[in-house]
């Protein structure tokens, strides 16, 4: 086919199905993008998926009709293994060609963003999910300060999930202002209202937790900078203010760089108190069975489980850090502390424990709060309009939006 005929089919309506690659780190992302991965495919896209080898990339590419593309990664620094990594994914984009690419998590965002930029793809989006050089020190942050600006370099644009991230991206020079965006009010999925709703839950029943106890739920990775650590010594002096307190963690220990120590996994194993359930699919019920909710964390991007729980009409704890203050509004849907003081995160519980009418106002005020900015047909229907503007050419960063052909993007990208 010529270009004439191409453009001629594209005047009638007949534009050729766009391709996007999505591409992360490690198969267990996967988890987070059947919602995002299944938005582009009923915008019309045809959709790649690319990840360490693993059953949930098969799994997640099989039910969202996508291709899939195992190419090897190491999450940490491995110089031999990410140039190995590096060609294998300059090599597979050349052959495919995809129109769009958008890759996210840290080692992913630079070999994909920079195999992406070598083989000139149209249009290259990094999707900044959060910022791990923060909680890292010495040599190890400088490498991989370098590594998010080469990532941010080689792309068009870095979608940021949240405006405390985009500030915390502008403080470490990982990119132009003009270049680093929000979408919307931020975040990457939003949340499925219908789904993570208000209601009863046999999750207590089944897990033998009193009716009448007080559960305080975390869910996430078990790893230190989800703030597990102070999490555990919050929870054990709340057990000397309050014996009817359950910890629930709806979680797995995660085989990650920030790992919990083997005394601090067998403290939550042993802990009689203290019930961990391992990876669990769905979480909506277990949100139920909580009273209140405890993000510790000290680095986010933007948290989706805060966002969850407050949909389910359960108060929130979380900490001042990136990304976490933006999934909060202290004192209406839940509170701030500093990350770091176990002493904080016990008082704020206790003081939510003993206020039932101050959780139940924050419950109200939470879910309201999540459905009217997170709900997730509007933030990833602003996504799809967003791409769809790129593709187009009719978008570039630090610019004016034109209206969206996307019915369902009910809001422009917000601009920096």
């Amino acid at each position: 086919m010529t270009n004439t005929q191409a453009s001629g089919e594209e005047c009638l309506g007949q534009r050729r199905q766009p391709h996007i690659l999505v591409g992360v780190t490690s198969a267990q992302t996967c988890l987070v993008l059947p919602n995002r991965l299944n938005a582009f495919r009923e915008a019309g896209f045809r959709i790649s998926l690319l990840s360490a080898p693993g059953e949930l990339l098969e799994s997640t590419a099989r039910s969202e009709w996508a291709n899939a593309f195992p190419i090897p990664m190491q999450r940490g620094i491995s110089p031999l293994a990410d140039c190995i990594s590096l060609f294998r994914i300059w090599r597979l984009l050349r052959e495919i060609k995809p129109d769009i690419v958008e890759f996210s998590t840290p080692k992913a965002g630079l070999l994909g963003t920079f195999a992406a930029f070598l083989c000139r793809i149209p249009v290259r989006v990094y999707l900044l999910r959060g910022l791990r050089l923060e909680t890292s020190r010495g040599i190890k942050r400088q490498l991989l300060l370098i590594a998010e600006q080469i990532a941010a370099h080689s792309a068009h644009v870095v979608i940021c999930n949240s405006r405390s991230l985009r500030k915390r991206a502008l403080e470490f020079h990982i990119g132009p202002a003009e270049k680093l965006i929000v979408l919307g009010e931020g975040s990457s999925n939003g949340v499925d209202p219908a789904r993570f709703s208000p209601g009863q839950s046999s999750i207590r029943s089944t897990l033998e937790i009193p009716v009448n106890a007080f559960v305080i739920g975390f869910a996430g990775r078990l790893t230190i900078d989800k703030g597990l650590p102070e999490l555990l010594e919050a929870f054990a002096a709340l057990l000397r203010r309050e014996e009817n307190a359950y910890l629930l963690l709806v979680g797995w220990f995660d085989a990650s760089e920030d790992a919990l120590d083997v005394g601090l996994r067998a403290r939550i194993e042993g802990h009689p108190r203290i019930i961990c359930t391992g990876f669990v699919a769905d979480t909506a019920a277990y949100y139920r069975a909580m009273d209140v909710m405890v993000l510790p964390s000290r680095r986010e991007g933007f948290p989706n489980v805060v966002l969850e729980a407050a949909a389910t009409g359960i108060p929130v704890i979380a900490t001042f850090c990136t990304g976490s203050r933006d999934a909060v509004v202290a004192e209406v849907t839940g509170l701030l502390v500093p990350p770091g003081y176990p002493d904080a995160i016990c008082e704020a519980v206790f003081c939510l424990l003993r206020d039932p009418d101050r959780r139940r106002r924050m419950a109200k005020a939470g879910r309201a709060w999540v459905v009217e900015n997170y709900d997730h047909r509007r933030v990833l229907g602003t996504t799809v309009a967003f791409y769809d503007h790129l593709l187009n050419g009719a978008v570039e960063p630090g610019k004016e939006a034109v209206e969206p052909r996307n019915e369902a993007a009910t809001e422009l990208p917000v601009w920096p």
